[in-house]
C-alpha cells in the first residue's frame, strides 16, 4: 500500500458524518488556489467604478476565489480583466434587482440566509483547519504514516515484447546463449516504450504489470531470464535487472497531501463535535420525529 493510498484510507477511517455544506468546504480545500502575486497588492485599491461605487482589489480577490468563477487555461491578464467586467455587471445587475424590489420578497430572504450560513461555515472550517497544519503536527503525521506502510517489493527488469512463442523461443535462445538483451530487444521488440531503451521497464510494483507478465518477473532473480511468457500484448521474454523494497517518498514529497489531510481531519472533528453537542431533530413527512442514528 502506498504513502498517498494510507492517507485516503486513514481519512475514510475517522467515520465522520459530514453534512452537505461541510463537504463543499472540504471539496474547496484541495481545489487549485491561484498562484501569488509577485508583488504586495492593496485590497483597497479602487479598479473601477460603476455609477460612482467603487470595486476594488478585495472585491477581485473574493471573485477569484469563486468557485463558481475558476477560468481554467485562461492568461492571468485576461482572467482579471473578464472578472473585472463580471464585478461590473454584479453592480448594475444588483442594482437594478434593488429598484424591482427583488430583495423584498421571502424567496430572496431565505436565499439570502442560506448563502450566509454556508459561507460563514466555509470560513469558519478555513479559518480552524487552518490551525491543526503546524510543522510539528505534519512531521508527526508524516513519521507515523510511514511506519504504517508495509514494505512493497519493486523489480527493475527489461523485455522483448514479440508477436509469437517462435519468435519468443528465439530471442530468448539469443540472450540465454549471451548475446546482450539490450541490444536484442533493440533489435526485435514491438513494445514502442521500451525499445529504444532495451526493453528496460525501470522499477515497477506487483500490482503495475498484468499478472502474466508480473507473476513470472518477480519468480525471477537478478541476472536470471524466462522462458516466453504470453499476455494479452503478445510473446515476452524477461530479464530482471535489480529488485528492492519501494522507497517510502520523502516528507518534502508527501508535504501537500500530509497538509490537505490533516486540513480535512481538523473539519471532519469540528463538525463531528458540533453535531456532539447539538440537539438535532429530524421530522418525516407527518410532523413526527425521526430517529437520529448514532
Amino acid at each position: 500500500m502506498s504513502f498517498s493510498l494510507q492517507l485516503r484510507k486513514s481519512l475514510l477511517a475517522l467515520g465522520v458524518a459530514l453534512p452537505f455544506a461541510a463537504g463543499a468546504a472540504l471539496a474547496q480545500t484541495s481545489a487549485p488556489t491561484p498562484p501569488a502575486a509577485a508583488t504586495a497588492v492593496n485590497p483597497d485599491k479602487v479598479i473601477a467604478r460603476v455609477n460612482g461605487t467603487n470595486i476594488t482589489e478585495a472585491d477581485l480577490a473574493v471573485a477569484t476565489a469563486d468557485p463558481a468563477l475558476q477560468l481554467p487555461n485562461v492568461p492571468e491578464a485576461q482572467k482579471r480583466d473578464m472578472l473585472i467586467g463580471y464585478l461590473i455587471d454584479l453592480k448594475l445587475g444588483a442594482k437594478a434587482a434593488e429598484a424591482a424590489k427583488v430583495g423584498d420578497t421571502p424567496d430572496f430572504a431565505r436565499k439570502l440566509a442560506y448563502t450566509r450560513d454556508k459561507t460563514l461555515l466555509d470560513q469558519y472550517l478555513d479559518q480552524e483547519a487552518k490551525k491543526a497544519v503546524t510543522p510539528e503536527a505534519a512531521r508527526k503525521l508524516y513519521d507515523e504514516t510511514a511506519k504504517s506502510v508495509p514494505a512493497e517489493q519493486e523489480v527493475r527488469a527489461r523485455h522483448i515484447l514479440v508477436e509469437s512463442e517462435e519468435e519468443a523461443k528465439k530471442a530468448a535462445a539469443r540472450v540465454k546463449g549471451g548475446e546482450d538483451f539490450a541490444k536484442v530487444a533493440a533489435e526485435l521488440s514491438k513494445d514502442p516504450g521500451s525499445k529504444t531503451d532495451g526493453g528496460d521497464l525501470g522499477f515497477f510494483t506487483k500490482d503495475r504489470m498484468v499478472e502474466p507478465f508480473a507473476e513470472a518477473a518477480f519468480k525471477l532473480e537478478p541476472g536470471q531470464i524466462s522462458d516466453p511468457v504470453k499476455s494479452q500484448f503478445g510473446w515476452h521474454v524477461i530479464k530482471v535487472e535489480e529488485k528492492r523494497s519501494k522507497p517510502v517518498p520523502s516528507f518534502e514529497e508527501m508535504k501537500d497531501q500530509v497538509d490537505t489531510y490533516l486540513e480535512r481531519k481538523a473539519q471532519q472533528d469540528l463538525i463531528g463535535g458540533l453535531r456532539q453537542s447539538a440537539k438535532i431533530e429530524r421530522l418525516d413527512d407527518k410532523g413526527n420525529l425521526v430517529e437520529q442514528k448514532k
